[in-house]
């Protein structure tokens, strides 16, 4: 049973905003399309389901879609609680409980490798397949991501630090977005304006970067948590691992902690593939998933 949600987000065709209450929080999710095995979208950073604006109306022209809000990001509650990765994986498994169309065919990109590839682990029985896009997980070099001195960016541990991104953000939400953009996206234009407004609006709330916190944060000390896990429950499902500008980074990470791994890299397209190619992002998730789709 889901329930009907009106959201400040702009509108998309055939896409419909819901709420959950799960875990302790409230997740916003949007869905669409009526047919086919369900696929669970799950953004990175700086973004919330907003990202697969594009892809949704293309995967869902055969495909039941889902788009998740993490806690503490987007138009999801900012729970009095963690924001921490094994938190919101946990939020994953009640999610997909809630919407009583498991198992579903499960994508990350960027930041949410994490919560995701925990989720999948600890839950086998909720997954058919796992994506990962442009993403790695804590302890499989997650890490260097925040090692300035070897090419890792600032952004990381600024992020990570209690309370500092909502003391030096607040009101120039924009300025950090327009920063990342900058420098990830190779594709002009694949990014918008209005993108970045609709971005801007769910971390200008109050409260609004505290799922970026948390996330980061557990992400850079989870990593001895994350390869026990990883090496106890490694993914048994098909995986998937789309990389663009940062290739082979997601297939690399992705051959330590699965075994049935294929591995796509789209071509010219920087860290938000989702956004600058979404007509190839749809067409390698689809393709894939109709395929393991075949083999059930």
């Amino acid at each position: 049973m889901t329930s009907s949600f009106v959201t400040a987000a702009p509108a998309v065709a055939g896409v419909t905003h819901h709420t959950a209450e799960v875990n302790g929080t409230t997740l916003h999710y949007v869905s669409a399309g009526d047919t086919g095995s369900p696929i669970l979208l799950v953004h990175g950073w700086p973004e919330s389901w907003w990202a697969f604006r594009d892809v949704i109306p293309l995967l869902a022209a055969t495909h039941r879609v889902f788009a998740v809000d993490l806690r503490g990001f987007g138009d999801s509650g900012i729970a009095d609680g963690d924001h921490d990765l094994a938190t919101m994986a946990e939020d994953l498994h009640r999610l997909v409980a809630h919407l009583g169309v498991g198992p579903v065919h499960v994508t990350c990109q960027d930041i949410s490798g994490g919560p995701v590839f925990a989720f999948a682990a600890t839950h086998p029985g909720d997954v058919l397949s796992f994506t990962g896009v442009e993403t790695t997980l804590p302890g499989y070099g997650w890490e260097m991501l925040a090692d300035v001195r070897n090419g890792g960016s600032w952004h990381v541990g600024f992020l990570a630090a209690p309370g500092i991104p909502e003391l030096f953000l607040a009101g120039r939400e924009r300025v950090m977005l327009d920063w990342a953009v900058s420098v990830m996206t190779m594709v002009p234009g694949g990014v918008t304006e209005a993108d970045l407004d609709e971005f801007a609006r769910t971390y200008a709330r109050p409260g609004g970067w505290r799922g970026t916190e948390g996330l980061y944060r557990s992400s850079l000390t989870g990593g001895d948590r994350m390869r026990a896990l990883a090496e106890s429950r490694p993914l048994t499902v098909p995986v998937l691992a789309v990389d663009g500008i940062n290739a082979p980074f997601t297939e690399r990470t992705m051959r330590q902690v699965a075994d049935d791994v294929t591995a796509v890299t789209i071509p010219d397209v920087g860290h938000f593939v989702a956004q600058e190619a979404p007509a190839a992002f749809a067409t390698a998730v689809g393709d894939f998933v109709d395929r393991v789709d075949r083999s059930r």
